[in-house]
């Protein structure tokens, strides 16, 4: 092909992602070939490519005229499912693909995959990135979050088409390069764990609103989009607003309502929550929010257990029902307050979990710089996140967010508020894992001494574990049980 008609780069796998992604490289004027096995979609993407502006899309339908029809050092993105479809793209790609070639895999993969496939392809001489992209479906298409690790040189090689791409915040478009190796894929998973967080929290927020304050949809609609216009601005609380709006087109009432609760998954979430427990990174509140959804699953089983705790006698004034006396004024306040808190903590464990695997990684991750990108384009943009990336600018070694001054501050003015949902929600029988754990976390967190010394002595009495202490260096032994019943007061002689 002559040199003049090659695209600058390509996209392969054209679901919904797919498509948005390369319309919108499209549109930003850079020339761009796509490629996908069922030719359909191929024709269904050029067809969109002219009817929004007759944009610089091409489709092709082999791998190889795919390849062949780009420009050196060749790009490719590919947006297929995780795991094996992955590798069978790189396969098939690669076969045509020279020294100094790029491979972005633009997918919700694990990163240990993206690291695999990093070492197998750079035997080929092929350099890869993996980049998590953020967004959904109006991000890929008008400007999502973008954060790719792997190769700095693929990176550079597509850093113009990238920064045109993503969401433009005040202070820059959201992309970074994140880090080696499977660092992107690393940091859109925690990424998507803080979402689950924030999700479950809202979730929280709406079911304390509306079962014991009373609040009717079109309320909460309201006080979303309130709470929309000052710190708690973000996209997922404009979403939950338009949520609360929308009524029911096939009947009565609002649709909402009719929505079965049982919660989906696609696995980022529990990857969050095992990668925490592997590292010995505390993340309760997005451990809590995983929780909520296994048991949304039971739909059956909750229905069930219902009827039986009714049955044995648990009544009306525990269950969730309106509270009487309720100042709906202050309670509306006070869950505005108590979701800020919490969702501190939850970016908190987020960021303490980035910082470990970073450590352990030798990844030297810029947490001010992915506060940054996560601004625009993503499904956890929110106005705080640029307080986050100016508290790691004011100490890049920050141990927790709930140390910075200015969160601080904040945690201790909202407390009060805070243990008041809390408290309210556990006396009505509603449940609030989220906000509980986030509650737990911090005064676990704040506190200068924890009864951790008990379980140490327990684990020294019953495993021979050892202990330190707290007035001289070293490691103890204590026969515990043993001079307990010599001094008469162990568990022997209470019988």
């Amino acid at each position: 092909m002559d040199a003049s008609t090659l695209s600058r780069i390509g996209l392969a796998g054209l679901a919904v992602m797919g498509q948005n992604l390369a319309l919108n490289i499209a549109e930003k004027g850079f020339p761009i070939s796509v490629y996908n096995r069922t030719t359909s979609k191929v024709d269904e993407t050029v067809d969109r490519a002219h009817r929004e502006g007759s944009l610089p899309l091409t489709g092709q339908y082999s791998p190889r005229e795919f390849v062949l029809s780009l420009q050196r050092p060749r790009s490719v993105i590919i947006l297929v499912k995780a795991g094996a479809p992955v590798d069978q793209t790189i396969s098939a790609l690669s076969d045509h693909m020279e020294p100094g070639d790029c491979i972005i895999d633009g997918g919700n993969e694990w990163y240990e995959n993206t690291e695999r496939r990093i070492q197998q392809i750079s035997e080929k001489g092929i350099l890869y990135l993996g980049m998590g992209v953020s967004g959904g479906e109006e991000g890929a298409r008008n400007g999502p979050s973008l954060m790719p690790g792997g190769s700095y040189q693929a990176y550079s090689n597509i850093q113009d088409i990238l920064t045109k791409v993503a969401a433009q915040v005040e202070d820059g478009p959201c992309v970074t390069y994140i880090g080696e190796g499977g660092s992107g894929n690393f940091v859109k998973m925690v990424h998507n764990g803080i979402e689950y967080g924030d999700m479950q929290l809202i979730s929280e927020a709406y079911d304390v609103l509306k079962h014991v304050g009373g609040l009717s949809n079109s309320e909460l609609a309201d006080i979303f989009a309130e709470w929309n216009s000052g710190e708690l601005e973000s996209f997922l609380i404009e979403i939950t607003a338009d949520i609360f709006k929308v009524k029911d087109e096939g009947g009565d009432g609002y649709l909402v309502d009719k929505i079965l609760d049982k919660t989906g998954m696609k696995g980022t979430g529990k990857w969050t929550v095992q990668q925490a427990a592997e590292l010995s990174v505390a993340a309760p509140t997005i451990a809590a929010s995983l929780d909520c959804r296994y048991l949304s699953g039971l739909k059956e089983e909750r229905e069930n257990a219902a009827a039986v705790l009714k049955e044995a006698g648990l009544g009306e004034e525990v269950g969730g029902f309106v509270r009487s006396g309720v100042d709906k004024k202050r309670l509306i306040d006070d869950v505005r307050q108590a979701l800020y808190a919490s969702k501190i903590c939850s970016y908190a464990q987020g960021m303490n979990l980035l910082r470990a695997k970073s450590d352990e990684k030798g990844w030297n991750l810029n947490f001010g710089e992915l506060a940054r990108i996560w601004k625009g384009g993503c499904i956890i943009r929110a106005v705080f996140l640029d307080r986050i990336k100016k508290a790691y600018q004011r100490n890049p070694n920050l141990a927790s967010l709930i140390v910075d001054p200015e969160f601080a501050k904040e945690m201790v003015q909202r407390q009060g508020a805070w243990r008041r949902v809390v408290g309210l929600a556990i006396s009505a029988g509603i449940s609030t894992p989220g906000m509980c754990a986030s509650l737990a976390y911090f005064d676990t967190y704040r506190r200068a001494r924890l009864p951790a010394n008990l379980v140490q002595a327990q684990r020294d009495l019953f495993g021979a574990h050892t202990y330190e202490r707290l007035d001289r260096p070293g490691a103890f032994h204590t026969e515990w049980t043993k001079l307990a019943r010599q001094s008469g007061t162990g568990a022997a002689a209470l019988n």
